[in-house]
């Protein structure tokens, strides 16, 4: 029995606190879509934001300070 193709895509959160959501989707049955994005609750900013689909862990440049 084959395996299926899939990929590990990373959710990174849009508030640049560098906490992210993994996921594992199967590569032929979403070929050509558009990228992923959902809001999820970042515990960091401590609030829903919106998470956006990366192929890599791109690190923060800056440190994420809560209430700014």
């Amino acid at each position: 029995m084959a395996k299926i193709a899939k990929e590990t895509i990373f959710l990174m959160s849009s508030e640049d606190t560098g906490y992210f959501y993994t996921l594992r989707r199967n590569k032929k049955k979403n070929k050509g879509e558009a990228k992923l994005s959902l809001m999820k609750y970042d515990p960091v900013a401590g609030k829903k934001v919106l998470f956006e689909q990366k192929t890599k862990l791109v690190p923060t440049k800056k440190k994420y300070v809560r209430g700014e």
